[in-house]
Formats: structure tokens, sequence, C-alpha cells
């Protein structure tokens, strides 16, 4: 607007430098602008001012019409990135940035949901094989009177074992909810260490002695650390589990403990075939289930890792998980503070 009135300024003053004569078109239009340069200054104010406003008013609502759109965009399924103008680039990026995001937390979200429907097929399979088995053999015993005792226990034995295993399967779904993370709390103290794994391996001798496997635990005595005890707990059982089911038999599972300045490390390591590296990306994920062929020994909801994961990280710790030839290793670090 500035610049209009300078620009009529120098044309005015350039124009009444020259001599015009009355009967020249010029001088007929230049004349009612002198005789009122007054009002004329003071309505082409006006007049740039209405034009300034407009211009801004139609630019800004551009710039929100665009804001609409993008908006939109951020949360539809079309391809490529939002585009501003040059003076809108910083707000480009950030925009940009919210539906790569989106995009990211749209696709996590199928995936679970893919993985939880997949956790159905699994548990319908794996509920049904131990189910039929245990009706089988009761079904034998109950028709077949003249059966052997010898045979008679050993229907019954197999009954029992499918029907812990049917157990040990609905525990495990029931963990879902159990140990959803807000629904996690801790109930923290100082515990040994060092003992509650020498329980652990202890509670683990059946499980041990029908691979032939030792373990061996490496710790210093009576280690202290504060921590919720029952969830731990929970990690550390559902990392022996693992070790014992994924280990070759007649070998050794070691457990080490290694304290630091600021942390402790437990490290489970034991001897299996090699997790491939894409699986061992996603082995802590809920659903996600390492045994693709569901054997009824080692195959589980998917959900026993997540969970450890879950307890460690609410303690300020990490868990990871490495696999380099045929040496499987999975390392809590625990904070001393």
């Amino acid at each position: 607007m500035i610049l209009l009135l300078l620009t009529l300024l120098i044309g005015y003053l350039i124009c009444s430098s020259f001599t015009w004569y009355g009967d020249e078109l010029i001088y007929r239009l230049l004349q009612p602008i002198r005789n009122n340069i007054e009002l004329f200054v003071i309505f082409m104010f006006f007049a740039g001012f209405v034009v300034f406003f407009i211009y801004y008013w139609y630019k800004t609502l551009g710039y929100l019409q665009l804001m609409i759109e993008a908006t939109e965009n951020i949360y539809n399924d079309k391809e490529g990135y939002i585009s501003f103008p040059p003076e809108l680039g910083e707000l480009e990026q950030q925009v940009n940035q919210i539906k790569v995001n989106v995009r990211n937390s749209q696709k996590a979200a199928k995936e679970a949901e893919q993985r939880k429907n997949d956790l159905v097929v699994y548990l319908a399979h794996d509920l049904k094989t131990p189910l039929t088995s245990v009706i089988g053999y009761l079904t034998l015993l109950r028709d077949e009177e003249q059966i052997s005792e010898s045979l008679r226990r050993k229907y019954l034995a197999i009954s029992l074992e499918k029907a812990e295993r049917l157990e040990d399967l609905i525990n495990e779904f029931f963990e879902i909810t159990r140990f959803n993370i807000t629904n996690i709390h801790l109930e923290s103290s100082r515990i040994d260490l060092t003992r509650m794994l020498e329980q652990i391996t202890f509670e683990f001798q059946p499980m041990l002695a029908e691979k032939n496997l030792r373990c061996i635990l490496h710790a210093p005595p009576e280690f202290q650390i504060r921590i919720d005890a029952d969830k731990m707990q929970r990690v550390f059982d559902n990392l022996m589990k693992n070790a014992v089911n994924y280990s070759f038999e007649k070998d050794a599972i070691e457990i080490t403990v290694i304290p630091e300045a600021e942390q402790v490390r437990i490290i489970f390591e034991n001897h299996g075939n090699p997790i491939p590296k894409e699986k061992l990306e996603r082995i802590f994920e809920q659903f996600y289930r390492l045994d693709t062929a569901r054997t009824s020994k080692s195959g589980g909801a998917g959900l026993g890792l997540a969970i450890a994961k879950e307890i460690v990280e609410l303690h300020g710790g990490k868990i990871r998980a490495e696999s380099e030839e045929e040496t499987i290793r999975f390392e809590v670090s625990l904070p001393l503070a």
C-alpha cells in the first residue's frame, strides 16, 4: 500500500513538471485530482487498505484451506507427501512427519490385530489337540473293561499330561489381561537375587531331566537388589522355560549374574538351532510365536517374552536377545539404584 502511494506521488510530481494545456486529455484527467488532492490521497489510501485487506484475507483463507486438506490427507490412504507454499516450508515438514507417524501407528495396529486373529487360530488348534487326546483316552478307559493295569496307568498319565497342557495354554491366554501394561503395579523390596535364581533352577529340575539338561548358575553369593520379586520371577521363569524348550538335549543352560557399577546383568545362555535375524527382531512382540510349527511342548500364545519385556522396562531395565550360530543368549539389565 505504501508502494502504491509512493508511485502515485512520483507520478503526480512528474506530471506537474510538465506544462499542460486545457484542450489536452491528460490535463482534463489530472485537473480534478489537483483541485481535490487531499480527498484523492484519502481515497487512494482507503482503496489501498481495502485491496491489502482483501488480498491477505483470501491468502489466509487459502492457508486455512490447505491446512484442512492436509489434515484430511494425514488420515487417508493416499501415497506421497503433503505440499505447502515455500513460506510454509517448516509447517510442511511437521505435517509430513505427523503423516509418517500416523501411518506407522496404523500399520502397527493392523499388525497387532492380525497377530490377535492368528492367536485365536493358534489357540483353537492347540486346545483342540490335547482335548481330543484326553477325551479319547478317557473314553477308552471307560469302554475297555479288560484293559491291563499297565495300559490303564499309561493312558491316565497321558490324559493328565494333556490336561496340564490345556491348563498351561489357558493360563497363558489370561496373561493378556493380567499383565496388561496399564494394570502392572510394582511392589519392590530388597531380595537376594542369587537365592531367587537358585530356587528357579531347582523348580525346573523335572523339565531339565526330560531333556537330560544341566543348569549352571554363576552368581556372587547373597547378591541384593531392589525389585518386585513376584513379577521378576515371572520374567526369569519365561527365560528359563524358553532356554529349556529350545535347547539341544544332553546339554547345559548357563545363568550368569554380572554386577556392574550402576546395573546388574543377568544372562541366560543355551545351545540350540539358530534364531533367524528377522525373528530375533520381533521376538518380544505380543502374540509373536517363534515356533511356527506350534508344537505342543514348546508352543504358546506368544505372550511370555512380551510380558517379560514390559516388566523389565517397568523396573527401568532392558532386555535383549542374541543368536550367534548355535548359541542363544537372553540378557536382562536392571539398575541398582
